[in-house]
This record gives structure tokens, C-alpha cells and sequence, in this order.
């Protein structure tokens, strides 16, 4: 039997290279004969550049950067083996695992560190730079970044604005301009959320990054400032920045890429091009994906979605394993999941530790769920 094993990270618990190999230990302590073909997934945010450098080869370079509090923090960037093209996430500069709870404050955190990522690269001779956007704790509208890369958010004054997304309520103008050396930009995110709005970064993302409602509100409204300013004051930014696909991501870094002639694509789909994942699916028997949280977000884009959909298509039943399942049966079956198995549950459920369990003990969980669907699925 060919078994495909390609999930994306646990958030906060395991790396998807490590999740695919612990339910790999766990399938061949059963069925040993299987052909098993391991293929980690990311959608563009923690793991992006893990699963890339997986799949492509070429240089890691290790880049000094800050985090979204303006603290020492270790990035790196991928090249391809030619050079033209570089790889990085925002998730290392401005990653929310990066916080600690008390430390989550939209308000204050920002974009810079990106900024000093994607300067690297442009300065390693890149051509192309592909940004991994997911996991953020900012919502500065890529502010940050762009100060780092020389342009400069300035107030009525002339004085540079503070960093953080609520020091854009009264931003006014840009001063300098970016420094990409010819470079395009391309974000890799599945979030189709535009920047402003109802459905934008700061109503929609916020509250997880730390926003109550009186902060939504005035990020929304300091976004909408910042986002008629890029517009005026950036060549080559497109009109209507605001309501763009995409803008969204990352707490506005979707809108900061755009308004730089960049583009957005599909991050899993980038990622699925990368490690063939296409071939792959053609021969497999039984696809096993999966993530920390198989929620209802799951099913808008990411990478089980992603996956699920593409093994209905070829008639493959698909699997999925998270640390926690709340997705409805239908609604998942509808989405081309077969079945899901949760590692709470598995532990016992949440009211007999199954959460504490699944949290500190993934990797034993995963080889046991294996071994699990080894011997349901199995010929």
C-alpha cells in the first residue's frame, strides 16, 4: 500500500517534518512493507522555509533580525542554488510564538525585523523574494517593514512614527523610498482577507494577536490612514489598496507587499509545486495530512483543505490528524476528509488531561495514531 504522509505543522508543538515522521514510526511498526512517501507541508507561516529547503536544496543563510518587540532574534533566508530567488517567513520577525501572553499587543508590535529579512535578501543579488505570511503578532500595516527597507512613516511634524500599528492613527506622509534593487515581492499566504473592513486584518485577526474591540477599532481606522498614504505617496501602488485580496495577511503585510508591485499567491500551492506533491497524489492509496487545530478555519485554504480537495478529486480517501478535531463530520466530509482522528481524544479527552497530554506528549500521540491507522487502513 502507498501511504502519503503530508501535514502541516502543530503550532507550538511540532515542526511538520516531525509530525509526518512520527505518525511514519508509528504506521511501520505495524505495517512495515507499506511504501510510505513523506512530503511536510506549510502554507506560509512557521515552517515555511523548513519545508521549502526540504524540498529545493540551496543555501540557508542565517540573518540577524528583531522580533515584534524589537528584541535580538535569529532569521535565516533560503536561496535556490542559482541565486535568483530567495525564501523567507514572517513568522520568524514577527511570529506571535515569539510573544509571551502578557506581551501581545498589536498596538505596539511591529513589521521591522521582516524588513531586515527581505533586505538581506535583496542584498544576496535575489531577484525574486517569496514571503511566507501567517503566524504574526503585528498588525502595522507592514509599517515596520518598511521602515527597514527606507521608507519611512513620518507624523504632521516630519518626525518619525513609533513603531506598532496604533502610531499609524496619525501617520501623513512617507518619507524615502524602499530599497529592492529591482526585486519583486511575492507573499505567499492563503488568506483572502482584504486589509480594511469587516472581513480585514484588524477585525478578523486582531483578537487572537491581543486586540479588544476598542483596539480593532482604531486599528481598522489607523490602517485606513496608513493605507491613503501609501497610496498617494508610493510610486506604483495600486488604487483601492484597502479592499485588496490578500491584504489582510499578516496584520497587513498582504497590503505592504501589494502596494510594493508585489503580488500574492497561494502559499500552499506554491509549497505543493516545490515538493511535487501533485505526483504524489496520483500514485498514493491513502493521503494522512493534518494540524494542531482542525477547525472551521482549516477548511478556508489551508494546507488540509488544500489537501483534502485534491484527494477527493482523484477518488483517495484522506485522513486527518490535529491535536484537537472540531470540525463537524459533514462539513469535513464535504471538504473531501474521509475521517479525522484527534489526539485529546485519543489521550482520553479534554476532562481526563487529554489536552495537557496532547500538548506535552504530541510526537507519542502521532506514533500511536499511527500505528492506529496502520491497523484500520492497512491492506
Amino acid at each position: 500500500m502507498r501511504v502519503l504522509l503530508c501535514p502541516d505543522k502543530f503550532a507550538g508543538t511540532l515542526p511538520a517534518p516531525e509530525v509526518a515522521a512520527a505518525v511514519a514510526d508509528g504506521w511501520r511498526s505495524v505495517a512495515d512493507g507499506d511504501d510510505l512517501l513523506i512530503r511536510p507541508l506549510a502554507d506560509g507561516g512557521p515552517g515555511f522555509v523548513d519545508v521549502l529547503a526540504d524540498a529545493l536544496g540551496g543555501r540557508r543563510v542565517t540573518v540577524p533580525t528583531v522580533d515584534p518587540l524589537g528584541r535580538p532574534a535569529a532569521g535565516e533566508i533560503l536561496l535556490t542554488v542559482d541565486g535568483a530567488t530567495a525564501y523567507l517567513e514572517s513568522a520568524q520577525a514577527c511570529g506571535l510564538h515569539l510573544l509571551s501572553a502578557a506581551e501581545r499587543d498589536p498596538k505596539a508590535t511591529t513589521s521591522y525585523g521582516l524588513g531586515l529579512l527581505v533586505t538581506a535578501a535583496v542584498e544576496s543579488g535575489a531577484r525574486t523574494v517569496v514571503i511566507g505570511l501567517g503566524g504574526s503578532a503585528t498588525n502595522d500595516g507592514g509599517a515596520g517593514m518598511l521602515t527597514a527597507l527606507g521608507a519611512t512613516p513620518l507624523d504632521a511634524t516630519g518626525a518619525a512614527l513609533p513603531y506598532g500599528g496604533a502610531a499609524l492613527a496619525v501617520v501623513d506622509a512617507l518619507d524615502g523610498a524602499p530599497r529592492l534593487r529591482g526585486a519583486r515581492l511575492v507573499a505567499a499566504t492563503d488568506v483572502d482577507n482584504p486589509l480594511l473592513g469587516l472581513h480585514g486584518a484588524s477585525n478578523v485577526f486582531g483578537p487572537q494577536k491581543g486586540a479588544d474591540r476598542a483596539d480593532v477599532l482604531l486599528l481598522d481606522a489607523a490602517l485606513e490612514r496608513f493605507a491613503a498614504v501609501l497610496e498617494r505617496d508610493l510610486p506604483g501602488c495600486p488604487a483601492g489598496l484597502g479592499a485588496l485580496p490578500g491584504g489582510g495577511a499578516a496584520g497587513g503585510l498582504g497590503a505592504a507587499v501589494l502596494a510594493l508591485g508585489g503580488a500574492c499567491e497561494s502559499g500552499i500551492g506554491l509549497v505543493t509545486r516545490a515538493t511535487r506533491l501533485e505526483a504524489a497524489l496520483d500514485t498514493a492509496d491513502l493521503v494522512i495530512t493534518g494540524e494542531g487545530s482542525f477547525d472551521h478555519q482549516s477548511l478556508r485554504g489551508k494546507v488540509v483543505a488544500g489537501v483534502a480537495g485534491a484527494a477527493r478529486d482523484r477518488g483517495v480517501p484522506c485522513v486527518v490528524v490535529a491535536g484537537q478535531v472540531s470540525t463537524g463530520r459533514r462539513e469535513a466530509a464535504s471538504a473531501g476528509v474521509t475521517d479525522a482522528y484527534s489526539l485529546v481524544e485519543h489521550f482520553g479527552g479534554e476532562q481526563a488531561g487529554g489536552l495537557d497530554a496532547a500538548l506535552s506528549r504530541p510526537a507519542d500521540g502521532l506514533r500511536e495514531l499511527g500505528a492506529r491507522l496502520a491497523r484500520q487502513w492497512s491492506r
